[in-house]
This record gives structure tokens, sequence and C-alpha cells, in this order.
């Protein structure tokens, strides 16, 4: 029996830290790579941490940013970078003070001003994010999903158009569909080969029509997503969003991710593999808090996500506190034991491959 080697590129893929990507924005990335972190930092990293963020946040300092200065919003980026950074608290801390006063400043973080200078310094905002994360240490890259200017427009279920991440936050009428402006932004090219390399691809948790599913309407990432060997993931919410996802189950949620990646067939159904969803009771005070915007928490609609194909893992994911968050921890815990048979998977594949 004849055998053929593969190339040495492939071959570092399958060796080393687990490499881990996760896909998303806003508080729900910043928080799981905040877990995350836990195991890509020391002098021997059990996995390598890319973070592909979303671009299309225009409103508060980041929008204001980006008006007058043509600049990538970079509020999400700074949260992710500093989630990721070294304890370092008062250099961290530094990167999210928000002026409180000053003509042309209040409103805006010192860490947003930063990456604005950097930007014009380098000429290019992924440079610009490259330098300021290693200013503070990060234990990972973070990549805009796109490099270009992108917004993004929503149709109600009335049929109303709303243009713009912050507007479309503010509807309480149900979102039927996203739409990405323009249409079919490239890619930025190291996420895509990120993507390519990945053990394991993670999806949220964060808000479905504004923090996950814009990423994926990037031309090219969900079919990158689909063609990679890595196990991938969705994170599921633990609770429902006024306007963006009233009475949205769990399986509510994949549906939509799923129909925004315009992917048909077999890619899509090798685009998603694995839920991760919370099986801890939230406390009564801790939904109180939530009364007042009509939020509920995210039900588990386990036998209609499992006749998608998916597989469920379930575990105790609450972060202790008045507000419902994800356990950083806890949950990177999982993710760490995905990543682990996405790599026994691909190595796997490799052997197969080489006979």
């Amino acid at each position: 029996m004849s055998t053929a080697k593969q190339s040495p590129d492939t071959n570092s893929t399958l060796r080393g830290p687990l490499r881990i990507v996760s896909i998303g924005g806003g508080n729900g990335l910043s928080s799981l790579l905040k877990g995350l972190k836990i195991y890509a930092s020391g002098a021997e990293p059990i996995a390598t941490l890319t973070a592909i963020v979303t671009v299309t946040d225009d409103g508060g300092s980041s929008g204001r940013l980006r008006k007058a200065f043509a600049i990538l919003p970079p509020g999400d980026v700074r949260n992710c970078m500093v989630a990721l950074a070294e304890e370092e608290a008062l250099l961290s801390q530094l990167f999210q003070y928000r002026f409180s006063s000053g003509r042309g400043l209040k409103g805006h973080s010192f860490g947003n001003l930063f990456l604005t200078a950097l930007t014009h310094l380098t000429g290019d905002f992924a440079s610009a994010v490259r330098f300021a994360s290693g200013v503070l240490a990060s234990s990972g890259e973070i990549i805009p999903s796109t490099a270009e200017n992108v917004a993004i427009t929503a149709k109600l279920q009335d049929g109303t158009l709303v243009t713009g991440e912050s507007q479309i936050s503010k509807t309480r009428s149900p979102i039927r569909d996203l739409r990405i402006v323009p249409r079919r932004p490239k890619p930025h090219p190291e996420a895509l080969a990120t993507i390519a390399e990945a053990d394991l691809i993670t999806l949220g948790p964060g808000s479905l029509f504004t923090s996950v599913i814009p990423n994926l309407l990037v031309s090219g990432i969900p079919a990158a997503i689909a063609a990679s060997s890595a196990l991938k993931v969705y994170v599921g919410n633990l609770m429902g969003q006024p306007g963006e996802t009233v009475n949205f189950t769990a399986s509510d949620h994949v549906r939509a991710i799923l129909r925004h990646t315009g992917l048909t067939g077999d890619d899509r159904s090798r685009f998603l593999q694995y839920i991760v969803l919370n099986s801890q009771g939230i406390h009564p005070r801790q939904l109180g808090t939530y009364a007042d915007r009509l939020a509920l928490p995210v039900e588990n609609d386990t036998v209609a996500l499992r006749a998608m194909g998916l597989d469920i893992i379930k575990g105790e994911l609450l972060e202790p506190g008045e507000k419902v968050r994800h356990n950083p921890r806890a949950t990177a815990d999982i993710l760490l034991k995905l990543a682990k048979l996405g790599r026994r998977r691909r190595q796997i594949q490799g052997a197969k491959q080489a006979i």
C-alpha cells in the first residue's frame, strides 16, 4: 500500500495548542473570551484563540468615530482586546475608561480613541488592532470580519425597513430578515485562513441579529465555515431580546442563523454540528430585572434541535449575580472539550487522507 504524506503546513495545524475561532460581537463574545483566555495564557498555552468580530456598530462612541474618521467601529474590538488582556488591571481600566465630560470627548472611551489614532498612523484598522493587542499582551488574535465600511438593514415582520445596528436593537417588532450594505462585502483574508485551520469554531452567545448574524453576511465566511474540518458549535443565548428574538426558542435561533448563511444542501448541513445549552434554573430575582423589557428565558426545545441534526450539550452555565449572563469559565470548559474532540477528528481525517 502506498502512502502520501500531508504537506508540512497541514501537519502543523494538527499539532501544538488547540485552535479555537470564536465568531460574534458585543458582550457575549467578550465574556466567552474571558473564559477561554484561561487556556490560552501562560508559557505553554493549551489553546490559541482567534476572535472574528462584527464591524456594523453605528451607535455611541464607535458610531461617532466611524462618522468622523471613516474607520471601522472600534467598540466591540476594544472589548475583546480587554477580555483577552493579561491581568494588568490599570491598563485594562485605561482602555475601558470613558470620558464623562469634555467637549467632543464626553462619551468616548480611551480605547476607542487609541484605536482611531493607531488606524491613522498605521493606515489599516487590522494593523492597529494587532499593535493595541500587543500593548495589552492579549492572549489571542482579533480580526474584523471585513475591512469594508458596512451597515445592516433589518426587514421587520410588518414590512418596515430599519437601517443601522443601533436602531435595529431598539425595535420592538419581530425581525424577518437581515441584510448587509453594501451586499457581499469581502471577508478579511486572515479570517478565512483561521477558519480553515481551526479545531473548533464557535458562534455566539450574543445578540442574534446584531452580533452573530452580521458576520455571516460577509461574502465567503459561511462557505469557509462549512468547508472547514473544524467542529462547529453554537452557544445558545440564555434570554430572549425584545424586538430581536421575542418568543424565539433555541431552534428558532439556529434556523435564523442557517437561513442567513445562504447555504444549501450538504454545505448547510456541515455548517453547524453542536449546540451548547444551559441546564440551570434562572432565579426569579434575576428574571425580575428583565420584566420591564418583557424578556423571557430562551426555551431549550431539544426535540426540534435533534430533528435538525444537532448534538446537544448541556451544562450549568449561569454566572452568579443580578444579570443573566454566561459563566465564562463553565462555558469555556465545555468548549475546550469540544476543541479536543475537533482536533481528534481532524487527525483521523488527516490520517485517512495520507493513506
